[in-house]
């Protein structure tokens, strides 16, 4: 005759069997939040098609399931290059960019994670496209026709990034520098510009008095060409005399009362009364 179990272990081996149970359903299935994709990897091996937002089955104890943030991200890159007149200039951009979620199981098999995408990806091609961005102008252009150059620098980092499966969605550019050597040129060149601009604005103040030089002679030669077509003319002898009077007084000596002037040959002598203003 059998001895019979003792119950408790009938309980423990039934405990067990629902506790390998729960283990086993619960690693039977992931969970994919929103902005978030997923790739499956069964026994080391990546498997194709991504896993987007959802519950999704995959086989227990075996499968790992790797997630990848899709959401915006946003990355800091210091660039350097050379323009068209071999200047140094140097600039940080920050990088707009999301993850092609349909191309994740891509990135999962040639980077691995997003660090490496973006240590090996974006900062060096962020480099190469500020190369050719900055290749295409002088500094000087790069620095007035800044909104040009990020329009290169974009264009040319969205055909390099769009290969590994990146979506740049914006950049700006943070700073722009240039080589000490440079800057004191552009104050040279602001000095010199200033120094001309006096010397036109001299020249021209020169011309404006010359010519006003010439309008008082021409209107002092006008005057004395009056004057003497006056005294041609009848009673201009008077004319004469008056001018005369004026610039004795002018001398300021004391005029008397009454003037007797000769009228000239077989002529009445003229009494001039100076006391009377003059007409």
């Amino acid at each position: 005759m059998r001895n019979p179990q003792p119950p408790g272990l009938s309980v423990i081996v039934s405990v067990f069997l629902v506790f390998l149970v729960a283990v086993v359903g619960l690693n039977s299935f992931v969970v994919i939040n929103p902005g978030q994709s997923g790739v499956m990897s069964i026994l080391g091996k990546a498997q194709d098609g991504a896993l987007l937002e959802g519950i999704h089955f995959k086989p227990p104890l075996v499968s790992v399931v790797d997630v990848y943030d899709v959401t915006v991200q946003k990355f800091e890159v210091p660039a350097e290059s050379l323009t068209r007149d071999l200047q140094s200039l140097q600039s940080t951009f920050a990088i707009n960019f999301r993850i092609d979620p349909s191309r994740v199981v891509e990135i999962r098999r040639t980077q691995g994670s997003l660090y490496n995408l973006v240590s090996k990806v974006i900062a060096p091609q962020t480099q190469e496209a500020f190369k050719i961005a900055a290749a295409l102008r002088t500094i000087e252009e790069s620095i007035t026709k800044r909104t040009e150059l990020k329009q290169d620098f974009d264009q040319a980092l969205q055909t390099r990034l769009e290969r590994y499966g990146v979506i740049v969605l914006d950049t700006s550019i943070l700073d722009l520098n240039f080589s000490k050597e440079f800057a004191q040129s552009v104050e040279d060149k602001q000095i010199a510009e200033q120094r001309a601009r006096r010397a036109v604005y001299v020249a021209q103040e020169a011309s404006q008095e010359a010519q006003a030089e010439v309008n008082r002679a021409k209107g002092k030669a006008e005057a004395q060409r009056l004057l003497a077509a006056t005294l041609k003319a009848q009673g201009g002898e008077l004319v004469l005399q008056k001018e005369r009077i004026e610039a004795w007084r002018r001398g300021g000596a004391q005029m008397p009362e009454v003037l007797v002037m000769s009228g000239g040959s077989g002529q009445i002598p003229f009494l001039f009364d100076t006391s009377m203003p003059l007409p």
